[in-house]
């Protein structure tokens, strides 16, 4: 090994020596290192770096996420900060990254990719967002429970308007539809999901869109939004609440349903917007409650983000079980290695609970005699 990759070699396991990790070790959380360009990598890219070259083969570990919940308990990615990330991270504080030309390319880039994908890996609903495991025992249960609690929160009554932002493949609308006979106007940037959002929901009284949240019109009773707002960005929250508050009725509720973040930044994970969910960024409490500032009234804030690992580990297990019946010239090994690394690593990190889901419930002006919780949850 050369003198560079040897001394960064030692750096490394000085750093995962804080998280009980070491490199060629035998026990499951361990990683093992195949290319010694590996460590340089890591230190000049960080955890750009590190996907990579888990990608590309440099590295393994058998079990990838007990590895980055160790991690992230050790505070270790506070102790990498590669300056190759510097440009990004400005450049997102000085520009508007999830601004309208923008707003199609998560679509395009990560949803479009394939209906059998996400059938073969999500629940028979297709509901690609975290389930609510207090009572269930499988990820079908734990996604119902969570539909289920999302209406409830929302206090649906038969013949209500609702509007579903980022409805995804159209299951909680038709969750929505069938259970408290409502109807939803859904809207998503996904064209692939669209299309089958209107197979799903042909006999309901489901009407899906394909556009940018900033073109919805009209007025309704109720409005969710589940697993979308992750793509809005904080220079668009403002913009986003006065939308809700345009649209909803006034004394109606909307329900967001959020990945949050424990600190405010201003982009997401390099790796991760490079390889998943292009001009992303996890929203922080302090980020969402100052936009909603004048704007909405918080009824309700509710966090169950421990319940995000036992559905991404439902959907990993899914996705390894299902690999063998997928278009092998569509999604190649390197593909595979890159989507285990996205379920595994996301897993980790709310195992760490160094990410949060957060389900908020807002009024316009404050619901008379209050929004009452006992019962819901």
């Amino acid at each position: 090994m050369e003198p560079l990759a040897k001394s960064l070699r030692n750096r490394l396991d000085a750093l995962l020596a804080r998280a009980d990790i070491e490199i060629d070790g035998e026990r499951p959380w361990d990683i093992r290192v195949y290319e010694p360009r590996f460590f340089q990598r890591v230190f000049a890219e960080g955890t750009l770096g590190l996907g990579e070259s888990w990608m590309d083969g440099w590295w393994d570990c058998e079990a990838l996420d007990d590895m980055v919940c160790r991690a992230w308990h050790a505070n270790l990615p506070r102790h990498v900060r590669p300056t190759r990330d510097l440009p990004r991270v400005a450049l997102a504080r000085l520009h508007n990254r999830q601004g309208r030309r923008r707003a199609w390319e998560v679509g395009l880039r990560h949803y479009d990719i394939g209906n059998e994908l996400y059938r073969c890996m999500l629940d028979r609903r297709m509901i690609y967002s975290c389930g609510y495991w207090k009572s269930a025992a499988d990820l079908d249960a734990a996604q119902e429970a969570k539909l289920d609690l999302v209406c409830r929160k929302l206090q649906l009554e038969p013949g209500m308007r609702v509007l579903d932002i980022g409805c995804g493949w159209g299951g909680a609308a038709t969750w929505a539809a069938e259970r408290y006979e409502v109807s939803v106007v859904g809207v998503t940037v996904s064209r692939r999901q669209a299309a089958l959002a209107r197979l799903v929901t042909a006999n309901l009284p489901v009407e899906i869109r394909v556009c940018d949240y900033r073109d919805i019109s009209g007025r309704f009773d109720r409005i969710f939004s589940i697993g979308m707002f992750e793509h809005v960005g904080v220079r668009n929250y403002p913009r986003y609440f006065d939308l809700v508050r345009r649209c909803l009725i006034p004394d109606g509720l909307f329900l967001l349903h959020t990945i949050g973040s424990n600190e405010s930044v201003a982009c997401t994970d390099a790796w991760f917007e490079r390889h998943i969910f292009p001009n992303s960024m996890l929203p922080s409490a302090a980020q969402i409650t100052m936009a909603a500032e004048g704007r909405l009234v918080i009824e309700d804030w509710h966090n169950f983000g421990q319940d995000y690992d036992p559905t991404l580990m439902a959907w990993h297990d899914r996705f390894e079980a299902g690999w063998s019946h997928l278009d092998h010239t569509r999604y190649d090994e390197r593909f595979r290695r890159m989507w285990r690394f996205y379920l595994l690593a996301s897993a980790g990190g709310f195992r760490a609970r160094s990410m949060q889901l957060w389900q908020i419930v807002f009024s316009p002006d404050g619901l008379p005699g209050g929004w009452r919780p006992e019962n819901i949850r």
